[in-house]
């Protein structure tokens, strides 16, 4: 599993003597506890709804169920797993994400990207910063292109590198239907990629060079918002470490060189709040 939040620095031990604090009304535990979790339920927001403002928006109200929710929690399986299971209910079901849903496919997706790219294939860009921000920001957008099932399905077996098992356990589905669901929307995901980025094949249309002017000029990108430095990888190991893979590697490299997003809010004491307003 990947290092996704800063609940991993918390044993499972740690967390369990918190939950049953926080379940006794203990406050300072269940402060400690929404801190614990609050980056993974922020990650896992973000590669889900992509625009940072959704995420932390999600995340908050993931963060107001858990905390309500808890006094269900009995340890059947991990805290973790059941804070996965709370936020992939919400950011499958909830109207308003579904509201929010742009109904982008891979069709529409390789219009956009192929429109206004530089004539030039051999194209440089010197900006590798910006580069880099539109390396992410492409890799994270084109799982928009995904039903909803389905790319909760990639990011937990791909993305998170959850195993079948509690991948399904999270979604309450069987691990046959996990296995299912995981294959198609890998396929769907590899076939665009591999026909259509440059960092996956150097003989796809598209590039980030050539596409960078293009995203600049419509508002695709701004200010770096997905690439800080940091634990994400640069544009240029990126593109060596890709072309080094074998083909159907490559997807999964790109999709998993991004940072480990962490939460741009501290939750603690702001759900307690929420929750306990009279």
């Amino acid at each position: 599993m990947r290092d996704d939040g800063n609940e991993r620095t918390i044993s499972d031990a740690d967390l369990n003597t918190l939950v049953a604090m926080a379940q006794e009304g203990n406050r300072d535990s269940l402060t400690a506890l929404i801190r614990a979790v609050q980056d993974s339920v922020y990650h896992l927001s973000i590669r889900m709804l992509v625009r940072p403002e959704d995420a932390e928006d999600a995340t908050q109200e993931i963060l107001i169920l858990v905390t309500t929710k808890l006094s269900s929690f009995e340890a059947r399986s991990s805290f973790r797993t059941w804070v996965y299971r709370v936020a992939m209910s919400y950011l499958i079901s909830s109207k308003k994400v579904l509201s929010r849903e742009m109904g982008l496919t891979f069709a529409n997706y390789k219009d956009d990207l192929l429109d206004g790219l530089v004539d030039d294939r051999a194209a440089k860009a010197d900006d590798l910063v910006m580069m880099n921000e539109l390396r992410v920001a492409c890799t994270m957008a084109m799982l928009l292109c995904l039903d909803l099932k389905h790319r909760a399905a990639y990011v937990l077996g791909k993305v998170l590198e959850l195993s079948h098992e509690e991948s399904a356990e999270i979604l309450d589905i069987t691990s046959d239907n996990f296995r299912q669901r995981l294959s198609r929307a890998s396929k769907k995901v590899q076939d665009f990629t591999t026909q259509y980025c440059g960092l996956a094949n150097p003989d796809a249309p598209c590039s980030c060079p050539r596409r960078l002017p293009a995203a600049l000029s419509l508002g695709r990108i701004g200010r770096p918002v997905f690439y800080s430095g940091g634990n994400t990888p640069d544009y240029l190991t990126v593109q060596q470490e890709a072309h080094s893979l074998i083909r159907n590697l490559r997807t999964l490299k790109l999709q998993q060189a991004t940072q480990s997003f962490t939460s741009p809010r501290d939750f603690g004491n702001t759900i307690y709040q929420l929750v306990n307003r009279t």
